[in-house]
């Protein structure tokens, strides 16, 4: 087949066989040295969608004339200096340029059964990330740090993280994103501009956070081995320094994180997110342990799951209401003192006037121990692009 990099996009087929992105493919499943891993023909991305993802998505999707509007909109964006600018200043994977990562493409393309093979690049950039955007067409963006810092089975699920953006059509979101951002910065001088461009950036980074976690289950089904996922995860917090870390340890930092702390922690942890384009590392990690445990990941693994062919019969009424029935759960079993407080309210809670009265008596005072209120900072490496499994 071709190399399905080019701009003409090439059929995703199987894998060479023999190359750094396994062997060879069939119906079954493509084949790496020692285990087999499944095909998913025909999947659709809400299979594997976080379900506050695909909610929205499938509300835009049914929005009357939204294709033409951001067809429209397309001429706004700079999509074409982009690829050109992708062209002239990265190197494009192919099978003569980072040849392993192009078996990967093609090998996660294969698996997820996505016809068009995204262009990939690779781009000089210290900083792990990636990224998958565009309007007509997906790009796939790595950097050098990330290249450099995950072994061939974290970067499969990375890649494969990047395809389940594809598939899911988050490329166009993501371009969106990026345009308002930069314009805001622009416009920041006129005070009501800013403030409206700005409030449409913050509701899209909540859903891109959320689509995150849907691109983390797709490098899942593409790798099939969750605990390379969760290394590149732990990586992407921790650097390249495998032999000091251990992935039981990283999940219960997420645990801590998630538990910990009073109703001062939980509105401190609201801060520190809001700016980020992705959920903190820990708490990817132990939303994808979590799927990875559950029955519909089972079901989905044993070849039950939506179809693509299905789509156009998906109903909003129907996302919605798996959507609040998530949230719903969510907030019953967390261990955060503002979701027990919701859930209490929910419940009747007769000595909710009196937590709150102690919520308000103690804001601002330092708690014994710490100096202050400080202390659950969002790391310097927060907001970014869209490094696989730490961004993506």
């Amino acid at each position: 087949m071709s190399d399905g990099t080019e701009d003409t996009a090439g059929k995703a087929g199987p894998a060479p066989g023999g190359g750094p992105g396994g062997g060879p493919g069939t119906e079954g499943g493509g084949h790496l040295p020692g285990r087999g891993r499944r095909r998913f023909p025909g999947i659709s991305s809400r299979a594997y969608e976080h379900p506050a993802d695909r909610s929205a998505l499938v509300a835009l999707r049914k929005l009357t004339g939204f294709d033409t509007v951001f067809k429209a909109l397309s001429a706004m964006l700079p999509e074409r200096s982009l690829r050109l600018l992708f062209l002239s200043d990265s190197v494009r994977v192919s099978e003569r340029q980072f040849p392993h990562l192009h078996h990967m493409l093609l090998d996660a393309c294969h698996i997820l059964d996505l016809d068009k093979v995204p262009p990939m690049f690779v781009t000089q950039d210290p900083k792990p990330n990636a990224m998958c955007i565009g309007l007509d067409r997906p790009v796939i963006v790595v950097t050098t740090g990330l290249v450099e810092l995950l072994d061939e089975e974290e970067m499969r699920a990375v890649v494969g993280h990047e395809v389940g953006h594809a598939l899911s059509g988050h490329a166009v979101y993501r371009t969106i994103l990026l345009f308002l951002t930069s314009l805001a910065v622009r416009v920041a001088w006129i005070p009501l501009g800013s403030m409206a461009i700005m409030a449409i950036v913050t509701a899209l980074r909540e859903w891109f956070r959320k689509s995150e976690l849907s691109a983390d289950r797709a490098g899942l089904l593409v790798g099939q081995d969750l605990q390379a996922s969760m290394r590149g995860l732990m990586k992407l917090a921790g650097g390249n320094h495998l032999h000091e870390m251990n992935v039981d340890a990283f999940l219960e930092q997420a645990e801590e994180y998630e538990a910990g702390g009073d109703l001062r922690d939980s509105v401190l942890k609201i801060l520190n997110v809001l700016p980020r384009s992705h959920p903190f590392a820990a708490v990817r990690a132990a939303e994808l342990n979590k799927w990875a445990k559950s029955r519909d990941y089972q079901r989905l693994m044993e070849g039950h799951y939506i179809r693509r062919d299905s789509d156009g019969d998906a109903s909003v009424s129907d996302s919605m209401r798996d959507s609040a029935t998530h949230y719903a759960g969510s907030v019953k079993t967390s261990k955060d003192p503002l979701m027990k407080l919701i859930n209490d309210v929910a419940g009747g809670a007769t000595d909710l006037g009196g937590r709150i009265r102690d919520f308000a008596s103690n804001v601002g005072r330092p708690r014994p121990g710490t100096g202050g209120t400080g202390g659950t900072g969002s790391g310097s490496g927060s907001g970014g692009g869209d490094a696989a499994p730490g961004g993506s």
